[in-house]
């Protein structure tokens, strides 16, 4: 029998089931309004159940200190029972995963409105030392002309408890994971970072960035692999677009967005550049390919982000050889290749106005971006050969009146 009430909250309906309890829609019987209640069966965790509720109401408590317009709002937790519940206000919206579908993306200023108001709430909460460690599309709720709001931050932060058992990695779903969650270190707010990154490329181009056939699969993908460009994909996605993914998806941490406010003003500046009908691109470089390619991360950039190295064990997985140490790096080429971290933060700089008098964000401070080398002679470099000619012909001559 599904429970009447919890607490002081009257069960209506139930409105979701996951790994970890049930989501009802309720009636607070004493400020009489409507509330979701997320129930979390501590009994999952029998060995350490005093903990793993010690640490619920902690979370919780941190949740519900956090006041923003694309947060949801806490408003209680309790326990019945074996069952501990958060009490949380209810939203008459849809799931984004539900406006998802493979191969069915989003308008461009859709998935950019989205994308923004998510790193507005992730900016809020991380000022507040609050990480969430599990963004993803079910946890994203769309509102009609309403803000889009963020959910399960105390169930969240609960998941990735260190001293419990593991199996709360796989609570979650490992298509938006980071680099570091894959391979077990503790994950920080840039963490979250990266998985508003995979769902804004999810966004715009109808799939994922990284796919496998099994789990290990697409964790050697998210730990190896970098994607194609959105706008290969999507040929409404600007160039500006490009480059913010690529830098919310960087591998290594020092290459990422370090903030969240910091992606929320370069994505409000992209949905100002498509409303102003500024084309926001930059020419194309010299030999750069035009058929999406994906290609490993290259190995140093790797190593700066990866402690540890993951174990395949089907051939498919294993990556080419490297090049041969005394063979020079390749310039960049290619979608793929252009599509890096580095780049992307020069390449930002142009697209989102760094020259203006007040940088706005951390990639607007870069004043230029780096002009490619000449390989033809300019006039200068004439006129001083010619001098020097010049100059060896008159001490020729000099030396021959002397030798007569």
């Amino acid at each position: 029998m599904e429970p009447a009430q919890l607490g002081r909250y009257v069960i209506l309906a139930e409105v979701g089931r996951g790994a970890m309890g049930v989501v009802y829609k309720a009636t607070d019987s004493v400020l009489e309004r409507p509330v979701a209640v997320k129930t979390v069966n501590i009994t999952l965790e029998r060995e350490h159940a005093d903990k793993y509720e010690a640490r619920f109401y902690l979370e919780a408590k941190a949740a519900g200190g956090l006041n923003h317009p694309n947060i949801v709002t806490v408003h209680d937790v309790g326990k019945s029972g074996e069952v501990v519940y958060m009490a949380m206000e209810y939203i008459e919206g849809v799931e984004l995963k539900t406006l998802i579908g493979e191969g069915r993306p989003l308008r461009v200023p859709q998935a950019l409105s989205i994308a923004a108001q998510v790193a507005e709430g992730l900016a809020y909460a991380h000022q507040r030392g609050v990480v969430h460690r599990d963004i993803k599309p079910a946890n994203i709720m769309v509102v009609a002309n309403g803000p889009v709001k963020i959910t399960d931050f105390g169930i969240a932060r609960m998941r990735g408890t260190g001293d419990l058992t593991q199996t709360g990695m796989l609570l979650g779903s490992p298509k938006y994971m980071s680099p570091e969650q894959v391979i077990g270190k503790r994950a920080d707010h840039r963490s979250d970072i990266f998985s508003l990154g995979v769902i804004l490329y999810e966004m715009l181009c109808g799939s994922a960035p990284f796919n496998g056939e099994n789990v290990t699969a697409l964790m050697y993908q998210i730990v190896n692999f970098v994607p194609p460009a959105p706008s290969t994909l999507n040929e409404g996605v600007p160039e500006l677009l490009d480059y913010i993914v690529a830098k919310m998806i960087a591998k290594p941490l020092d290459e990422r967005y370090q903030e969240a406010a910091e992606v929320a003003r370069d994505l409000r500046e992209c949905e100002r550049q498509i409303a102003a009908g500024t084309s926001a691109t930059l020419p194309p470089r010299p030999g750069a390919a035009t058929a999406p390619q994906p290609t490993l991360v290259d190995p140093a950039a790797q190593d700066s982000v990866l402690a540890q190295t993951l174990n395949r064990t089907r051939e498919a997985d294993q990556a080419p050889a490297p090049p041969p140490a005394e063979a020079p790096p390749a310039p960049a080429q290619g979608v793929a290749k252009s599509f890096d971290s580095n780049e992307a933060t020069q390449r930002l700089a142009a697209l989102t106005g760094a020259t203006c008098e007040t940088p706005q964000t951390a990639t607007q401070a870069i004043k230029s971006i780096p002009q490619a080398p000449r390989t033809g002679w300019r006039r200068r470099d004439w006129l001083v050969v010619a001098g020097a000619a010049l100059c060896g012909l008159i001490a020729a001559r000099v030396i021959v009146r002397r030798g007569k």
